[in-house]
């Protein structure tokens, strides 16, 4: 440092000051142009992910960290004021405090994200602890640039005991939402993409899960937003889960008297003839029972995706309507019997009705009739 002290002690200290940030910052161009391209190469070679992550978020701190170097050295090789230095000591440690926390909460967040990624769906909360580590990175920022502006920590964590009480109390349904999304995801309820349906009859996909709330896209493209402990005392149809599949059932019926081979042949067929419906596992037909007007039939398939059953159950209706118009096979319609009650002799009780006399209406006509 002396031997800085020596270069820079001729120097008017607004020049020396100078020369310092302009060489800090060409050998933070030097450092990104040069030595991160460098570093990125290496990283690209291995077959690990962890470098090629660790270097893609050292492209700000590290380069930024460089720059204000000349900044904070300043004041020990130059003749500064005291008040000037104290703001380059403080500006330069605030710069390099908050890039480095910005760059360790990506860091985290890339880190939650491959665990995401690499447990094979079972989880998908990885934006709840996204925010939850944002705000520590925050927090933690907060309080080291406070500390290198020299302002007290102690009483400010003393006075937010008290604080946070009065929080407690005023914002009790943010914190029953946060703890609504911990008991979501200790409880694997669902996960981002998932299909679900509410008790309210809500449904829709899950887009996005936060500490306050849950995002469902609706199939009428609309978003409705659920606070987290309203869906922790909901019941939650999930049909995404435990596989993506779900079975669409097919109510079908048959007038009696049909040949009961080519009804199941022909829904067999339609099920065939669908494209959405799953091959594993395989369509069935159930004979359900005997109806008021025909035979109660039901067509189970398995569809690759929960919001293709709606798609799925239109094409399998024209594809056994018109299966069944080929093979002569008869829809029954509502019929109903109406018996009419008689006398007692089973004959029914009618009331006579005479024809009014013609030659009485003729005479009525006639000229001068009383």
């Amino acid at each position: 440092m002396s031997t800085v002290s020596a270069v820079f002690g001729g120097f008017a200290w607004p020049v020396g000051l100078a020369v310092l940030v302009g060489g800090s910052f060409l050998a933070a161009a030097l450092v990104s142009e040069l030595g991160l391209r460098a570093a990125r190469r290496v990283a690209a070679g291995t077959r690990f992910a962890v470098d090629d992550a660790l270097v893609a978020e050292l492209r700000l701190p590290l380069p930024a960290t460089v720059a204000v170097t000349g900044a904070y050295v300043a004041p020990d090789v130059l003749a500064i004021p005291a008040e000037v230095a104290y703001y380059l000591h403080g500006g330069a440690l605030t710069v390099a405090v908050a890039v480095w926390a910005y760059a360790v909460a990506r860091l985290a967040t890339r880190a939650l994200r491959a665990y995401d990624d690499a447990s094979d769906g079972t989880t998908g909360f990885a934006p709840i602890f996204q925010n939850l580590l944002s705000f520590a990175a925050v927090a933690v920022a907060g309080g080291a640039i406070l500390h290198v502006w020299g302002i007290a920590i102690t009483p400010l964590l003393a006075s937010a005991g008290i604080a946070g009480i009065a929080v407690g109390f005023a914002a009790k349904d943010t914190v029953a939402n946060f703890f609504g999304s911990i008991a979501l995801y200790v409880d694997d309820t669902y996960k981002v993409g998932d299909y679900v349906v509410l008790d309210s009859g809500v449904s829709g996909t899950v887009l996005d899960i936060t500490i306050r709330s849950t995002r469902l896209l609706t199939r009428d493209n609309v978003v409705v937003t659920v606070p987290n402990a309203v869906l922790n005392s909901a019941q939650i149809i999930n049909h995404s889960a435990p596989v993506a599949k779900t079975r669409v059932k097919v109510p079908v019926g048959v007038a009696y008297g049909s040949d009961l081979d080519t009804v199941e042949d022909c829904l067999l067929a339609a099920a065939d003839a669908v494209g959405d419906v799953a091959a594993n596992p395989s369509p069935r037909v159930r004979f359900r029972g005997f109806g008021d007007s025909g035979l109660d039939y039901e067509l189970l398939v398995w569809v690759r995706h929960p919001l293709h059953d709606a798609k799925t159950v239109h094409a399998l209706n024209r594809e056994v309507y018109a299966r069944f118009t080929d093979a002569g096979v008869e829809i029954p319609y509502p019929q109903r019997v109406l018996h009419v009650a008689g006398d007692a002799e089973g004959g029914v009780a009618a009331e006579s009705v005479h024809a009014p006399d013609a030659d009485a209406e003729a005479d009525a006509e006639r000229p001068g009739a009383a």
